[in-house]
């Protein structure tokens, strides 16, 4: 199933705020409510729409500190890579894992209080994995775009 534009409208809406009503975006695309709700059901369940979340404002939290990690692995093994995943997916800190090509085998996007939380997160749980041969951290000093929303045409 591919969607249509009512449902690229749909799914537009949705991302821009989840917190609309169905009603709300019936109004916005000119239908009625039993259709809207039909089409974001077999939104869901085709996984277009994977969840509903909220966006959190990581500076009002104390989480001022954005750092980008590049990764190498010390052997390039099945059992290293799924160390590697495992022990990544329980830290907090690492908000995204990406395998890359390249350089490096990872690419991480941490996010901690300052400079201290990073040289704890840093010394104490990255570089404490056994598989890890090489760690290269870039330090955000601003962020010109952030986003979260998907073009859907």
């Amino acid at each position: 199933m591919q969607p249509d534009t009512t449902d690229k409208q749909i799914l537009n809406l949705i991302q821009q705020n989840a917190h609309l009503t169905i009603k709300e975006i019936a109004g916005k695309i000119n239908l009625s409510v039993t259709p809207v709700h039909e089409r974001i059901r077999k939104l869901e369940r085709e996984g277009f729409i994977e969840k509903y979340v909220g966006l959190l404002n990581r500076r009002k939290l104390g989480k001022s500190l954005v750092v980008y990690c590049n990764v190498t692995l010390d052997k390039q093994r099945k059992e290293s890579f799924e160390d590697f995943n495992q022990a990544i997916g329980e830290m907090e800190e690492v908000l995204e894992c990406s395998v890359v090509s390249g350089n490096f085998d990872y690419m991480l996007k941490v996010i901690v209080e300052d400079g201290e939380a990073y040289n704890q997160f840093y010394q104490h749980k990255l570089s404490a994995l056994k598989s890890v041969l090489h760690i290269s951290s870039y330090f955000v000093i601003s962020e010109i775009k952030y986003s979260t929303a998907i073009s859907v045409g």
